[in-house]
């Protein structure tokens, strides 16, 4: 957490400079200045830097906008988001990203994809995450022969009554981890996607409201293929962010062996906040200001991603199959939102739809299989892009 001196003020517009886009990966994913073609306001760029064809904004005031967050609405979000990142911290080691990437989701009701190799705490952090909020918490393993009905739920005869009794399934809970989703059949994949779209079940002939909050984690082990079921473009669309977790460093991981003997993870858990501050803080992020010229930023970013032959290095345009969905636009202009306030503040500045690049678009941006030839990474496409287009 961090706080912000100006929290209270709206930011003045600011004349558009070029920089780079930060790498979010922890990789090295930087692109030589050659490939990517910025625009500066030429035939094929418009003088703010939106890709031609892109709409403007419109006008600063409009007067549907919420009314922008006030101090005391900044300072009550930057204390109750600090207690849950506290409570997160006394459990997970190192995982800074990933604590953000959660906080985001929590702030916004997205859903999350997490991609890493066995035991580095995706569980655990989404566990101590509902803990902290008061939210129930269901895990569910993914294995081939998992059924729908062992998700969502099924009607059950009771022989007493001679009626049939819905048995509502795990996914009725606030905080669902899906480990291993990859693992399950593409109908049972498909079940979720109702939940996490609709925010609903269907039992039989009726429907049953999900939780709210309500908030999937997904995971995906990438390091073993055999047994599993990629998940269709339709059904990654579905996740607001997609995170892939790293090994801690040495220092991290002697930390957490200290942490276990000192019995840390047997202590109950930290309740610092309830369901109902979560909310609260859900509609404090909806309030938080995006200027147009981010608004047009966020869009531009999408459209580069349909048509990269325009605006980045022919070699690296030729890898995209597909670019990303409107709910990328969504994801990122909801996400910056979130990261704004989680940061200590009401407005959204550039580096907060930069920081969230990778992970709003790696699971968008569709690459063909000569990329993996390569060995070129989305994330490196991803960069090129954001390079391609004058920050605001």
């Amino acid at each position: 957490m961090q706080g912000n001196e100006q929290a209270d003020l709206m930011p003045p517009r600011q004349e558009a400079v070029d920089s780079p886009a930060p790498d979010d990966s922890g990789a090295d994913t930087d692109t030589d200045a050659s490939t990517a073609t910025a625009l500066d306001g030429g035939p094929r760029g418009a003088p703010n830097g939106v890709p031609e064809g892109v709409p403007d904004a419109g006008p600063s005031v409009d007067p549907g906008v919420r009314a922008p967050l006030d101090r005391d609405e900044v300072e009550w979000a930057s204390r109750t988001i600090g207690a849950v990142s506290d409570a997160f911290d006394a459990k997970v080691v190192g995982q800074d990203r990933l604590q953000e990437t959660l906080l985001v989701a929590l702030l916004t009701g997205g859903h999350v994809l997490l991609e890493s190799v066995p035991g580095l705490a995706k569980t655990t952090a989404a566990q101590t995450i509902a803990e902290a909020v008061r939210g129930t918490f269901h895990r569910i393993q993914c294995t081939p022969d998992l059924l729908p009905s062992d998700i969502v739920g099924t009607q059950v005869y009771n022989q007493g009554s001679g009626r049939f009794d819905t048995q509502l399934g795990p996914v009725h809970a606030n905080f669902v981890l899906l480990d291993e989703i990859n693992r399950s059949s593409a109908k049972t994949q498909s079940a979720m996607l109702e939940a996490m779209q609709e925010r609903q079940t269907s039992i039989g002939d009726r429907t049953y409201r999900l939780p709210d909050p309500f908030l999937v984690l997904a995971t995906q082990n990438p390091i073993e293929q055999e047994g599993t079921y990629a998940l269709p473009e339709a059904q990654l669309d579905r996740f607001m962010l997609k995170d892939v977790l790293d090994y801690p460093s040495p220092a991290e991981e002697a930390d957490m062996l200290r942490r276990i003997d000192s019995g840390i993870y047997a202590r109950p858990p930290q309740q610092v906040v309830d369901l109902a501050d979560v909310l609260r803080l859900q509609a404090l992020t909806r309030r938080v200001y995006i200027d147009p010229a981010i608004t047009n930023y966020v869009v531009g970013i999408t459209y580069v991603t349909r048509h990269p032959a325009d605006y980045i290095e022919a070699r690296l345009a030729s890898y995209v199959q597909f670019g990303a969905s409107p709910r990328a636009s969504i994801a990122f202009s909801s996400a910056a939102r979130a990261r704004a306030l989680v940061q200590g503040r009401n407005h959204v500045i550039p580096d907060d739809v930069k920081a969230l690049a990778h992970r709003v678009l790696r699971h968008r941006v569709v690459l063909g299989y000569e990329a993996t030839a390569d060995e070129v990474r989305v994330e490196t496409v991803i960069d090129a892009m954001i390079a391609g287009i004058r920050t605001p």
